[in-house]
């Protein structure tokens, strides 16, 4: 029966097929998971200051990750996670709800008419079309640059880097000396270490070592129990259930939030897609990826089923990269994230034994790892290459991957033109640049 079930496994997501086993496939799943388990805890954090009920919203957090992980897994076979987006949630309580002070239906209705459209550009092959006219300068700097987003994000999450006290730099050295931060750096460089020798899941055995750490001698990490029952049609739980006005969202007022939420999604989301495909090794010179449409398809679905739940709009997670890192190929990777996200919802007391600086060793280990995207930079074309350089710097600098991906393919236009190199775009790459352009000068980027 076992082998029964290995052969099923084999079967359907190609395993062996992409160079990988079940035990990786697993690892690299738990491995995704406890690199976005802070989401159950953020994602609701920032909600809550809008007026969200925090219940709902850790119950329906748990359950746009587990649906969106598991449609990429079964659907697209991709070791991709989704949940909901961290800058888009940011965006939907900061600009629609309590800067426009419009309600919690409309700014649902908003997530779903987001889905809508980011669906459309999806299945009409416009995100597939952006994917081919990305310039290989570009493609290469989005990897560097969500790899420093990565370590930037780590790095603060633990306190070893803080926003500057003083006038000058916006950033500090923090604390060195901390707990936080010398388990930090100490599962870094175990990670290291276990790679180097070829131990089998060291990124998620780190994780587990350092949470016991933590659970020794960090006295906020406390045990608080096994399992928790969701209470998921409560009178509390259940008010964001089909809560959402899909027409007062359709307001004029409201349109341009939407499209600044689609244009984020479509270019985030996309660009994130590439960068863990890349690091994955899924990308194949002139060759569409594996399954390219359903992937492009899954995480804008994702969003229609978050604004019909009462969540923030899904996105692929950049920490997917984490899975790819530990050997991740196929879809039974985020499989295993989709339905650990589902057991999350009765064994929330657990999530708390996995602190912050477990888990940022692994998203610095996997940002350092996506700097390898350097190399693949064609110094020979100095356009390309460093537009692409400075589409990876904006990427982090901004804290914003659209920007970066804007500045990137604007400057390399101008610098092609400037060259006397014009015949070397296309008019994808053109029409892209200006889109992007126009979507900032108009003041409606996120």
């Amino acid at each position: 029966m076992i082998q029964q079930k290995k052969n099923l496994l084999e079967f359907y997501f190609k395993i062996h097929a992409r160079g990988s086993t079940l035990q990786r496939e697993v690892m690299a799943g738990v491995t995704i998971f406890l690199a976005m388990l802070y989401s159950v805890v953020v994602i609701p954090n920032m909600l809550k200051l809008a007026g969200f009920p925090p219940l709902a919203t850790f119950i329906t957090t748990c359950l746009v990750a587990a649906f969106g992980s598991l449609l990429m897994g079964l659907w697209a076979n991709l070791p991709m996670a989704i949940g909901c987006a961290v800058s888009l949630t940011a965006f939907t309580t900061f600009s629609i709800v309590l800067t426009q002070h419009l309600s919690i239906p409309i700014a649902l209705g908003a997530v779903f008419w987001l889905g809508i459209l980011f669906t459309l550009i999806s299945v009409t092959g416009i995100r597939a079309w952006i994917l081919r006219n990305l310039p290989q300068g570009v493609a290469c700097g989005i990897g560097i640059g969500i790899g420093l987003f990565l370590l930037l994000i780590a790095a603060s999450s633990i306190g070893l880097i803080i926003k500057n006290p003083q006038q000058g730099l916006p950033l500090h050295l923090g604390v060195f000396t901390s707990f936080p931060a010398l388990m930090t750096l100490l599962g870094l460089a175990m990670i290291f270490g276990l790679e180097r020798r070829g131990i089998p899941g060291a990124v998620l055995w780190v994780i587990i070592f350092i949470s016991m750490l933590g659970l020794c001698f960090d006295p906020q990490v406390k045990f608080q129990g096994l399992f928790a029952v969701p209470h998921l049609f409560n009178t509390k739980a259940d008010a964001l259930f089909l809560h959402l006005d899909i027409i007062g969202a359709l307001h004029p007022s409201v349109l341009p939030s939407v499209l600044a939420l689609v244009m984020t999604a479509v270019f985030d989301a996309t660009g994130t897609i590439h960068a863990v495909a890349s690091q994955a090794k899924l990308l194949h010179a002139n060759q569409p990826m594996e399954n390219e449409s359903k992937a492009l398809t899954a995480d804008s679905v994702s969003s229609i089923f978050a604004g019909l739940i009462g969540a923030s709009p899904a996105a692929v997670y950049i920490e997917s990269a984490a899975g790819t890192a530990v050997g991740g190929k196929t879809g039974l990777t985020a499989v295993i994230v989709g339905l650990l996200f589902l057991l999350t919802l009765f064994i929330s007391p657990l999530t708390y034994l996995v602190p912050a600086y477990a888990t940022a060793p692994a998203l610095m280990y996997v940002g350092l790892l996506m700097l390898s995207n350097v190399s693949k930079l064609n110094f020979t074309d100095l356009v390309d290459a460093l537009s692409g350089l400075l589409c990876a710097a904006f990427i982090v600098l901004t804290c914003n991957i659209v920007t970066g991906i804007m500045l990137g393919f604007s400057v390399l236009v101008i610098g092609r033109v400037c060259a006397g190199e014009w015949r070397q775009l296309s008019i994808g790459t053109v029409v892209i640049a200006l889109i992007l352009v126009l979507f900032y000068v108009s003041g409606w980027a996120i």
